[in-house]
């Protein structure tokens, strides 16, 4: 037996099937890919004005996802980046690259965050249709617009075609088996999921008004998405009805306001902003978890946080997004690693900062709310040690009257009566 060393190729051969089947748990997906990869596009086109390198006009960005149900068609629009020859070759001929890396390596110091960090992404299409066409046009002077063709097999086509204008249009043609994806109720509710709060406009059609007993369409773009939520925001510019409008935004089903929020905003040492909220819990038996989404760079990853916030904290609700939660693929599973660790503790330690802030500058409104904090707060003492140590400062005591103390102050209340005659 002589040693040999050599390299395992991925080839689309044997990858198409692992895409169909098992990339992604989760088919409908693609279309958050799809409609991040556009956003992107558009995204590292600001990149490019704002250094200089694109002379154009980057303001009127804007995704549109089209349903043509008759043709049995999705098709996902942006007026971006666009793609050269040579670089649909690269990035979607050649799977292993991914354009966000490179792209990444060369505008690190960019403002604008690059979503997409797999090429990936773009091949989730395959699990929904039985072929996949992309036309785009660089938006580079000169560049002659191309049009890129799959049956999901290893074969593809590349033409020269006309197209106007800069940016790339991927049209899928769904399958039998995912025509669900062709009812528009279907698309909106998975733009409601997962692309709700993406930095580029999204636009799902036109908007209907009521007209003659009717929805009639008018010219207005249907605007899916709020791009710049809240949780971006600086704390100092926003009052308490920001808050509270954008809780009713995040769960327009709620009819409670919550008792009071957290902003977060840590830079280092790792990103992460997000706002918190502190519902009602009217009763033990109906705590709900899995009220905390999780974002990436503004896009939608999974509402289960558990391992990333500690297990007390799940009964908040609100938004967390970090560029800094590794996920893998398909981004859809959390992995366990320090990062994650490291970010649930500093939510803890922000939380319980928060508590005592709110404890120390106005006692009796804290007071007020203490049966609805109590069960959040003991349970928190109970199962975290940290933050224990610091909710010692705020936990109260409620005596028969009605009156509170902390345990210090509970201690020095009832000291006298604690002695015997020996004192």
């Amino acid at each position: 037996m002589t040693n040999k060393k050599g390299n395992i190729g991925v080839t689309t051969e044997n990858i198409f099937p692992i895409i169909k089947k098992f990339l992604y748990s989760d088919h409908e997906i693609f279309l958050r890919e799809l409609v991040s990869n556009a956003v992107d596009a558009s995204q590292k086109l600001r990149t490019l004005a704002i250094s200089g390198e694109f002379k154009g006009e980057a303001d009127d960005l804007k995704v549109k996802v089209s349903l043509d149900k008759e043709n049995k068609t999705i098709t996902i629009s942006d007026n971006g980046i666009g793609m050269t020859e040579e670089e649909v070759d690269k990035y979607i001929n050649q799977i292993a690259f991914s354009s966000a890396g490179d792209f990444l390596d060369k505008y690190k110091d960019a403002e604008n965050a690059i979503i997409g960090h797999f090429g990936l992404g773009f091949y989730s299409s395959f699990m929904v249709s039985d072929k996949v066409e992309i036309k785009t046009k660089s938006y580079k002077d000169g560049a002659k617009a191309v049009k890129w063709e799959c049956n999901g097999d290893p074969n593809y086509t590349l033409t020269e075609v006309e197209k106007e204008e800069r940016g790339t249009d991927v049209t899928l043609y769904i399958d039998d088996e995912s025509v669900e994806f062709l009812e528009k109720h279907k698309i909106q509710e998975l733009l409601d999921k997962y692309c709700k709060f993406l930095p580029v406009e999204i636009a799902f059609g036109k908007k209907t008004e009521w007209k003659d007993g009717k929805d009639v369409e008018t010219d207005e773009d249907n605007v899916i998405n709020n791009p710049n939520p809240l949780w971006k925001k600086m704390p100092a510019d926003l009052k308490d009805e920001d808050y509270a409008a954008f809780y009713r935004e995040l769960y327009p089903m709620s009819m409670d306001e919550p008792l009071f929020n957290i902003h977060l905003n840590v830079d280092y040492p790792f990103n992460l902003t997000g706002v918190l909220y502190f519902p009602k819990i009217k009763s033990n038996l109906e705590i709900n978890r899995n009220k905390i989404q999780l974002y990436c760079n503004q896009v939608f990853v999974t509402d289960s946080v558990e391992g990333i916030v500690p297990e007390f904290l799940t009964l908040l609700h609100g938004v967390i997004d970090s560029p800094d939660i590794p996920l893998n693929v398909s981004r859809s599973y959390l992995q366990s690693d320090s990062n994650v660790k490291k970010i649930s503790g500093h939510i803890t330690k922000k939380v319980a900062d928060r508590l005592f802030e709110i404890f120390k500058d106005n006692r009796e409104e804290f007071e007020k709310k203490w049966d609805d904090l109590k069960l959040f707060i003991e349970y928190g003492m109970i199962s975290d040690e940290k933050f224990y140590e610091r909710a010692e400062k705020f936990s109260l005591f409620k005596n028969t009257d009605g009156q509170f103390f902390t345990f210090e102050e509970y201690k020095k209340h009832i000291e006298e009566n604690q002695k015997d005659k020996n004192n």
